[in-house]
């Protein structure tokens, strides 16, 4: 298979949008998204200079976002939910629908539709928490993991500086609204190769395609219910890879160094100029760190 496959996955009643490139006969590599983003995130180019590296690509929607299934419902405010955090450390009064775990086996399901065995994965932020999550879970389904800008969930490691965590919350009652505002928050985010018209145009893409804020915060109750996964990293035996950036102010880089010390054997890979994004003047090198790290899991 060559040409672009889409298709929707079943995970219980929970529908997943996502689509593969390349040829299927390379070994596969399944791109999981951050809190609220989109499969797009993921863009044409991205997923060409994989293909030409000799993987097979996978992206998807995770459940509340893009084109897969959304949660019924209105959640609680994110600016609630984050003051009840900082106030307990618990959810207490909101309850979160699904939690780590489940978006786990989301990812389980899109590999079944595509009748993948094993697969190499990749997660960033949020999508990175997910890949531990596969690794300590499904081990059996996975070649590697590459864990990107993320952290272990203990409190008190990878935290955001409290202007980090504002810009989270989704804003904005229109189309250039919600732009401005997301692109502000990348701003943020971004590090020192943080791209202006390169943010425009994938939070104008995002907005068109699927503008739903509230399944950021079922996926913030989801990350918050799921807890720390300090005490099952040290099992994790898969050849692992962690990225970090030097200038992230949502997860900061202790959160991937504390999650390089807990797994054995895994290479942390910090970029200097890299926030909380992934930006195309590192592409070439994100490329090439998933090819040494597949050469160890042959």
């Amino acid at each position: 298979m060559s040409a672009q496959y889409s298709g929707t996955a079943l995970n219980g009643d929970v529908e997943l949008q996502f689509d593969a490139h390349g040829d299927d006969s390379d070994p596969p590599v399944l791109f999981i998204n951050g809190l609220g983003s989109q499969s797009i995130n993921f863009l044409p180019e991205w997923v060409h200079r994989f293909c030409e590296a000799g993987f097979y690509v996978i992206r998807m929607d995770n459940r509340d976002v893009g084109l897969s299934s959304k949660t019924s419902g209105e959640p609680p405010s994110i600016e609630r939910v984050f003051e009840q955090w900082a106030e307990t450390r618990a959810l207490d009064e909101f309850d979160a629908p699904y939690d780590l775990s489940d978006m786990a086996t989301d990812c389980l399901a899109v590999l079944d539709a595509l009748q993948i065995e094993r697969t190499h994965i990749w997660g960033m932020s949020m999508g990175g928490m997910i890949a531990q999550t596969l690794a300590i879970e499904h081990a059996d389904r996975l070649l590697s993991m590459t864990t990107v800008m993320s952290t272990t969930g203990e409190i008190g490691v990878g935290r955001s500086t409290p202007e980090a965590t504002t810009a989270l919350a989704p804003a904005g009652e229109d189309r250039a609204a919600v732009v401005e505002n997301a692109v502000s928050a990348r701003r943020l985010h971004g590090g020192a190769l943080f791209d202006e018209e390169w943010a425009v145009s994938l939070e104008e893409a995002a907005y068109d395609r699927c503008h739903h804020p509230q399944g950021r915060v079922w996926q913030v109750l989801a990350v918050l219910a799921s807890g720390s996964r300090a005490e099952q990293l040290p099992s994790v035996t898969l050849p692992t890879m962690v990225i970090h950036g030097r200038m992230d102010p949502l997860i900061q880089l202790d959160g991937g160094e504390a999650t390089a010390a807990l797994i054995p054997g895994a290479e942390l890979v910090v970029y200097e100029q890299m926030g909380h994004d992934t930006p195309e003047p590192l592409w070439d090198h994100y490329v090439a760190d998933l090819q040494r790290l597949a050469d160890r899991a042959q």
